[in-house]
């Protein structure tokens, strides 16, 4: 049966990037910085799939015909690594991470909503490693099967990986973590495969749904949290250039003002929060919305209501069934979208908001703002993160924080 811990990685992104520094602060604290690669057209179609699938939600009729037609146009390119870049439209941030000795680097995907460290491995058959870099437990002098335990994620659609778990060196940003849990993939469908960027993905979110079996494992930040400076992270994700994650600090250069925080219910395993009202243009509104804060969901998915307020006031828009949600002439004018975080506001430009063109070239563009319904969960992804600096503190008490950008 689907579970909200289940997790999805879906995208079909090329991207080509030379490598950026990481910083390192001083008491185990650090920097991955990132770099953007303007390569490649995105569809919002995709974007929105992946967050049904990611959650476990069965793909509506109109978003799978939309995906046909997706499948049908989009060329896909095989190019190089890259340390923590947004693929084009801001869809997803890689960061290569480090595992074994000697040291075996795959570019993994930060997902503050889900909790496995999982990976492409030589356990896979050759078809299905092309493209990606390859985890090879038998190459790492430090790898050591976890005995009996295993994995398995499976999809009402059909798709799937599964596979074993071994304990190794895993390194990011410079801080190691001595017997990680590190889900080698060997089996896997062909939905997995196709961006073959992704290496696979280093989850976030409470260990608490962690996906190993029969003993669920510790996610890289809470082995690592009691070593860093502080048992937080933060990630400053930008709109259209770099950002980064900081380890074990929050970087006062990055914003202006004071962090305001809010409590954090870890019931369900993700950093779920609630907005106290929002705001569409100078329209606000007093209704609370709750969801996740999730970096490994690319689009801005809230109640039907929120989303036919904003809409409203976006001349031309329409929910299309051609394009798998709203869409609008790139030429519109587009409000602000603000949430509110206690008294603190968080303004999502209009820009963020126009999440791209349904297709290359085309007049008509896809909203970075869509409908949760049908998913189960309210999701603050990437276009409401990157208006904010966002502090994700787990300590005794979890909270996030929520910060004016410098």
């Amino acid at each position: 049966m689907l579970t909200l811990s289940q997790i999805f990685l879906l995208a079909t992104a090329a991207l080509s990037a030379t490598a950026a520094p990481v910083e390192e602060q001083k008491g185990h604290s650090f920097t991955v910085h990132q770099v953007r690669n303007p390569k490649h057209v995105k569809n919002g179609a995709l974007a929105l799939a992946k967050a049904y699938r990611k959650y476990g939600a069965p793909l509506p009729e109109y978003l799978t015909n939309a995906l046909n037609v997706t499948y049908s146009k989009t060329k896909r390119a095989n190019t190089g690594s890259a340390v923590t870049t947004p693929e084009d439209y801001d869809v997803e941030y890689l960061t290569p991470v480090s595992i074994g000795t000697p040291a075996q680097t795959l570019n993994l995907d930060f997902d503050t909503g889900s909790a496995d460290l999982w990976v492409f491995s030589t356990e896979l058959s050759s078809k299905y490693q092309s493209g990606h870099s390859v985890y090879n437990p038998s190459k790492s002098s430090t790898s050591k099967k976890l005995s009996g335990s295993t994995w398995d994620i499976s999809y009402g659609d059909g798709s799937g990986a599964s596979g074993d778990v071994y304990t190794d060196v895993v390194n990011i940003g410079g801080v190691s973590f001595a017997s990680q849990a590190v889900e080698a993939a060997s089996t896997i469908s062909t939905q997995f495969t196709e961006d073959t960027d992704n290496d696979g993905l280093v989850g976030l979110a409470f260990s608490s749904i962690n996906t190993v079996s029969p003993r669920s494992q510790k996610t890289f930040f809470d082995n690592v949290k009691s070593s860093l400076s502080q048992p937080l992270f933060a990630a400053n994700l930008n709109h259209d250039a770099p950002g980064s994650y900081d380890f074990g600090f929050a970087d006062s250069s990055k914003y202006t003002g004071s962090i305001t925080y809010t409590s954090v219910s870890t019931s369900q395993g993700f950093w779920q929060f609630t907005a106290s009202g929002y705001s569409v243009g100078s329209t606000s509104y007093s209704t609370k919305v709750s969801g996740i804060a999730d970096t490994g969901t690319t689009l801005l998915l809230l109640p039907d209501a929120v989303v036919k307020n904003y809409y409203s006031k976006v001349s031309g828009s329409q929910n299309s069934n051609t394009y798998g949600g709203y869409v609008f002439p790139c030429s519109a004018s587009l409000p602000t979208f603000t949430y509110l975080v206690g008294s603190k506001s968080i303004v999502i430009p209009a820009d963020y908001l126009n999440y791209s063109p349904v297709e290359d070239g085309s007049s008509t563009c896809y909203g970075g703002l869509q409908s949760s319904n049908g998913i189960g969960i309210n999701i603050y992804g990437d276009i409401a993160l990157k208006a904010a600096y966002v502090v994700f503190n787990g300590g005794s008490t979890p909270q996030l924080g929520f910060a004016t950008k410098a």
